[in-house]
């Protein structure tokens, strides 16, 4: 038995460093366009949001070690199809509409941000007032 828990550690041990070895991309693209917005809101952006909805992410240690890497970049890869304030100005007034009635919804309903990325990242908890700004800009843009 002893011997079998010592070659399943073995193994473990090195599917871990080999998945290091895995290229995982963690790069930011070119901000094409940021969004206008008065400068509380957007240091409430950047702070909450910007890591996942931009193209401004700021990778954190954890980012570089497999398998946690993969699930980062995963979440990143995704928040910036669902929402990237880098290419806001790319969104026709419809878009950009909908963008606003979606951001407020998530926050609203407690899904933004998640609740797993907070512990890491307090910072990006949003204060009842914050929460009040950002639904007050988000309720009065076309």
């Amino acid at each position: 038995m002893n011997n079998k828990l010592r070659i399943a550690a073995l193994a473990l041990a090195a599917l871990l460093v080999g998945a290091q070895l895995i290229p995982i991309d963690r790069g930011n693209p070119l901000v094409e366009s940021d969004l206008e917005a008065p400068p509380e809101l957007k240091s409430i952006l950047h702070r909450a949001c910007y890591d996942c909805h931009s193209n401004e992410t700021v990778w954190p240690w954890y980012a570089r070690i497999a398998p946690v890497s993969w699930l980062v970049a995963y979440d990143v890869r995704e928040g910036r199809e669902d929402l990237n304030f880098s290419s806001w100005r790319r969104l026709d007034a419809q878009a950009r509409a909908k963008a606003l009635r979606e951001i407020w919804e998530t926050v609203e309903e407690g899904e933004m941000p998640p609740f797993y990325y907070v512990p890491l990242h307090p910072e990006a908890r949003l204060s009842a007032s914050e929460r009040e700004t950002l639904r007050a800009w988000t309720s009065a843009r076309p």
